[in-house]
């Protein structure tokens, strides 16, 4: 066993690979053959790996979810903002610019018209579960835009380590709920071409939940959309921590 174990530590990053690739494999068979595919299987392994992530905290007692068990040390890189970072830039290499150039205005006021719209929804949320200085609402609701908005926010206007963890929360949820519900409403929203898909990505943001959505409801809209949810999140980090927040205080202090 010792020699499994130093073996999984020494090619952890290999491991990290396989298990993801065993993680998604499984749970595409259960979306298809289980579930009839009406939730994806990207969906699906993302509730996994959620799930992992809580168990390998409790289990070990660490902060780095399923990285701290023995062997698995490897999901740390893998999990790491680095390849975060580089496979949502990759995904601008699919993108056709002329395709681009044809969503015109519409794709650009998506962007502030989908972070606003996210953010009152999340600072009203806020509100409602009793916060009343501007801090807390305003991270709460740059965590309704996306997961890494709410952290970026609550840092810079010095938000508590609590309620930065609800606008995770916050992020994390709404990522899951549209990639689950993305392919569930495409067809009604005519989410069948790029322009539609860029304007989807710019009004919804959160870009894993986009990724997976419209990777379960055409693969060749993902770039599209990736790429303006990609802009929506860099949007949100300017806009929330600054404009944003200083409305705020002019309501709470």
């Amino acid at each position: 066993m010792s020699d499994w174990t130093d073996l999984f530590i020494k090619n952890g990053f290999v491991v990290a690979l396989l298990a993801t690739g065993i993680i998604v494999y499984v749970s595409s068979l259960i979306s298809e053959r289980l579930l009839n595919k009406k939730i994806p299987g990207s969906a699906i392994a993302i509730f996994a790996g959620l799930g992992l992530a809580y168990i390998g905290g409790i289990v070990t007692g660490g902060s780095n979810g399923i990285a701290d068990v023995v062997g698995l040390s490897g999901f740390t890189i893998l999990g790491g903002a680095m390849l975060r970072d580089f496979t949502i830039v990759s995904t601008a290499m699919g993108v056709s610019f002329e395709v681009v150039k044809k969503s015109g205005l519409v794709g650009f006021l998506s962007l502030p018209i989908g972070v606003i719209v996210s953010f009152v929804s999340g600072a009203a949320i806020a509100v409602a579960m009793g916060y009343t200085d501007a801090k807390s609402i305003a991270t709460i609701g740059a965590g309704a835009c996306t997961f890494i908005v709410g952290p970026v926010t609550g840092g810079a206007v010095g938000a508590s380590s609590e309620v930065i963890t609800i606008s995770i929360a916050a992020g994390v949820f709404k990522s899951i709920l549209v990639t689950v519900g993305t392919p569930l409403v495409a067809k009604s929203i005519g989410l069948d071409n790029p322009q539609t898909a860029m304007v989807y990505g710019g009004t919804v943001g959160t870009t894993s939940g986009v990724a997976a959505g419209l990777a379960a409801t055409d693969p060749r809209l993902v770039p599209y959309g990736a790429m303006t949810a990609t802009f929506y999140t860099g949007f949100g980090c300017l806009l929330c921590p600054s404009l944003l927040y200083l409305l705020v205080t002019l309501f709470y202090n």
